[in-house]
């Protein structure tokens, strides 16, 4: 029997499967990093107006969240997560595109992001991606625990 596509869909954070995989990555990083080096959104935050949040799953299994927060000047990209056991198969490039595809269709100029310096395998997949290394953004102070990146949308496909 073949394996269920994998889908990248609009969810709530707080259904079951996604509020599940929150909870396991807010408990990662409080155990990486000291607290006022943790800028994760609580699953309350990710309900905001001004976040689009995605679910990736399999069937009916949750493997992966990513959320899109639009910002006046730039998209950032938050909550990215995938279930331990389904790393490696391709589930946080689709989310990511699927983040990208929403802030080009939003007419935002770039992405920007906020990742822990010890989360390598992240920081090669956003390189992989077309994100380079910049200083801080926003409100987020330089803590010695960050690495921030950015990528230039350019026009959006459908108009570009």
């Amino acid at each position: 029997m073949p394996c269920p596509a994998l889908t990248i869909f609009p969810a709530d954070p707080r259904a079951p499967g996604a509020s599940a995989l929150l909870r396991q990555s807010h408990a990662l990083m409080r155990a990486l990093f000291p607290p006022e080096d943790n800028f994760f959104l609580d699953i309350d935050a990710l309900c905001a107006p001004d976040i689009r949040f995605f679910e990736a799953k399999r069937g009916a299994e949750t493997l992966g969240t990513g959320a899109l927060a639009i910002r006046a000047d730039h998209g950032e990209v938050k909550s990215m997560f995938v279930a331990e056991a389904a790393r490696g198969q391709g589930v946080a490039a689709a989310l990511l595109a699927r983040i990208e595809a929403e802030a080009h269709a939003l007419g935002l100029p770039c992405l920007r992001l906020e990742t822990g310096n010890v989360l390598h395998d992240a920081h090669r997949l956003y390189a992989r991606h077309g994100f380079a290394p910049r200083g801080p953004f926003g409100d987020y102070p330089d803590a010695p625990s960050s690495i921030f990146m950015e990528k230039s949308l350019g026009p959006s496909p459908a108009t570009g």
